[in-house]
């Protein structure tokens, strides 16, 4: 389906839980989440009647989110009913990696092609401050299992801190030289106002490509990032740039929250609800939502921040 400003909106982004079993202090409290009654959140049968409304208006890839979507119970049985949904073409999961070790494999037998898994740092002291309690080595052997199941892409997601993770961009890099993995560098977005991240943790892309000047540019893959890659490297360096280049006019997706929420724009407050309607409704309400996707998301910065109205792990990372 094609948008009032001429995008075509093949992607859905769906959050299957609010939860998770780390907490980041650029995505939620250190207490968690407030939890919601089981009845305010999309049933599986719901989430699955969403996707077919979705692929029946064009989507053709999806992405399950967080939260972290591995705490849900019936994670692998959701993956194999959505990657079963007519027209739907690419199931891709995002996932702190933390309990791949035991899901990789049934997650791929499942139907899910792609992961993008999410590491700030190699430091094991710093992997645990900003997870606030998580361990690295169980991050580190997600990876290797996701490895070992075979999936098509595994890329792997790292939020460029300032003051924080800065200093470990040639490591996280060198990654791709070592893995048949792709990096990617995300700016910090101003969203959850934590009062962990002063204005210098807000750094550009552009850091990246100054500390790596030995990066050759390849191709775009369609998607967001600037690809790069390192002399000899298995996979390619990515470079997200939501705050100092944002890339709305090329924008091919609306998110869908754990409650049943529609977000046309991440950083827009603007919600629409699908919860507890039937396929023709939720039709009809996606067709709306589309329709109403915002140019562009508005300034962002340390001061300018987003309007998203919700926490990341309450949208979908």
């Amino acid at each position: 389906m094609i948008d009032t400003y001429g995008r075509q909106i093949t992607y859905l982004r769906l959050s299957v839980t609010e939860l998770c079993n780390l907490r980041c202090r650029y995505c939620m409290p250190e207490d968690g989440v407030c939890k919601k009654r089981h009845e305010d959140m999309l049933t599986q049968e719901e989430m699955i009647m969403a996707i077919r409304a979705a692929a029946a208006l064009g989507i053709r890839k999806l992405r399950i989110t967080g939260g972290e979507p591995l705490v849900k119970s019936n994670i692998v049985e959701l993956c194999r009913a959505a990657a079963a949904v007519e027209g739907i073409e690419d199931v891709c999961l995002t996932t702190n990696g933390t309990l791949l070790p035991k899901l990789a494999a049934p997650l791929r037998e499942a139907g899910v092609r792609r992961l993008n898994i999410s590491l700030d740092t190699l430091d094991a002291e710093k992997f645990r401050y900003i997870t606030r309690i998580g361990k690295l080595e169980d991050a580190v052997a997600g990876i290797e299992a996701a490895l070992a199941a075979g999936f098509e892409k595994i890329k792997i997601n790292s939020v460029l801190i300032g003051g924080f993770n800065d200093d470990e961009i040639p490591a996280l890099a060198a990654l791709t030289q070592r893995y048949p993995v792709d990096v990617r560098f995300i700016e910090l977005m101003p969203m959850y106002d934590s009062g962990d991240f002063g204005p210098e943790a807000f750094i550009p892309y552009t850091v990246v490509t100054d500390r790596l000047p030995e990066l050759c540019p390849v191709p775009a893959d369609g998607g967001v990032a600037k690809l790069y890659r390192l002399p000899g490297a298995l996979g390619n360096v990515g470079l997200i740039s939501p705050v100092s280049a944002h890339f709305c006019a090329d924008c091919n997706r609306i998110r869908l929250t754990a409650d049943g929420k529609i977000k046309p724009c991440l950083h827009s407050s603007d919600e629409i609800s699908l919860k507890g309607l039937d396929y023709d409704g939720m039709v009809e309400t996606l067709r709306s939502a589309i329709l109403s996707k915002p140019k562009w998301h508005g300034e962002l910065s340390y001061t300018e921040r987003s309007h998203a109205a919700r926490n990341m792990n309450q949208i979908g990372g």
